[in-house]
């Protein structure tokens, strides 16, 4: 778990060194024909963070990857389309049956995407203190919204989605994706080698948070297997009443199965402050409006960085920020832009 990275080259936008990963995305388009929305899902793009990387070694990089741009909105659409096809290509899901799934959000959007592309209804046990938007969101692709207690967050909407389905299986399909293999599989085949190839393999680092721990498992897989040195870094929230939604403390949590934490290099804690702050500095510096998650996992990419010589550091950024504009995320940051840029 050493500090120091093993004789990467950094990849910079518009250098000599950014050619492999420019010219393998000029090879690469998402195509401008499709037959569903679902194939839109993956090839998104990085994006080199400038600003906020000022004071760190010249030969360290930092680029995002925005998950943001996937239909649905989020990191999410990759293993939501890959379980429900799964749950076709089995049979577990066929017709006369409902979608279930607990959820703090995004894989509820995009499960009610799923649902509605195929032809499938969804029903969504969800927290009742998600964020308005993310509500909207659903019941816009005409899913239905089980609310569960605000006060035991994920875990309580785990369980009373269990007892839903204990009190009638036959109806439902569950794609679990706190359990189910095929969440981390979405990101071996399709998030690690996005990342692989449009890094030229150069990548060093890989940073995402913890939500089910689909991301981090099965992009650090696929890394690992190209280049054991890469170096696997989880992200989780430092405590347990937290306010970063979509992280998980696991410490305080219910442990997803799918989760294995000594596949691991590293795992960060950032508080609620900083992940926040450092959303608001992304908006104002870099032109990104991101999630809570995202101020979070960029927190820890930057004291990554700030460790080490040289490196390609790659930070998930599960989505963009319009679905939290109702959430306490954006009642300080009147306060903290004063502070920041005071008037002349």
């Amino acid at each position: 778990m050493g500090t120091k990275s093993q004789s990467f080259q950094p990849l910079r936008v518009g250098d000599a060194a950014a050619a492999p990963a420019a010219a393998a995305a000029a090879t690469r388009r998402r195509p401008d024909r499709v037959t569903s929305i679902l194939d839109l899902v993956g090839n998104t793009p990085l994006v080199a963070i400038r600003r906020l990387t000022r004071g760190i070694s010249p030969r360290v990089s930092i680029l995002a990857k925005l998950e943001g741009f996937n239909p649905g909105g989020s990191v999410k659409d990759r293993p939501a389309v890959w379980m429900v096809r799964n749950g076709l290509r089995t049979g577990a899901l066929c017709p006369g049956k409902t979608i279930i799934d607990s959820t703090s959000g995004n894989t509820g959007i995009a499960l009610a995407l799923a649902g509605a592309a195929l032809g499938y209804p969804v029903d969504l046990v969800m927290p009742e203190n998600v964020s308005a938007e993310r509500k909207r969101i659903v019941r816009a692709y005409g899913a239905r919204i089980i609310p569960s207690s605000p006060l035991e967050g994920s875990d309580g909407a785990i369980r009373l989605c269990r007892s839903i389905i204990a009190a009638a299986p036959d109806r439902y399909f569950k794609p679990d994706q706190y359990f189910n293999p095929v969440n981390p599989l979405a990101h071996y085949e399709g998030t690690g080698p996005e990342i692989w190839r449009d890094t030229g393999g150069t990548v060093s680092h890989i940073v995402a948070g913890i939500g089910t721990g689909g991301t981090i498992m099965g992009t650090g897989r696929y890394l690992k297997e190209h280049n054991p040195h890469v170096q696997v870094i989880a992200v989780e929230p430092d405590d347990a009443w937290h306010g970063i939604e979509g992280l998980k403390h696991m410490a305080s949590s219910i442990v997803p199965g799918i989760y294995h934490e000594e596949e691991l290099d590293r795992k960060i804690s950032i508080s609620t402050d900083s992940a926040y702050e450092a959303v608001y500095r992304l908006g104002g510096e870099e032109g990104l409006v991101v999630g809570q998650s995202c101020g979070a996992a960029m927190t820890a990419a930057l004291q990554v960085a700030r460790e080490i010589e040289e490196g390609v550091i790659v930070v998930v950024f599960p989505d963009f920020g319009d679905r939290y504009m109702s959430t306490a995320l954006w009642t300080g940051w009147d306060d903290w832009y004063k502070q920041a840029r005071p008037a002349v």
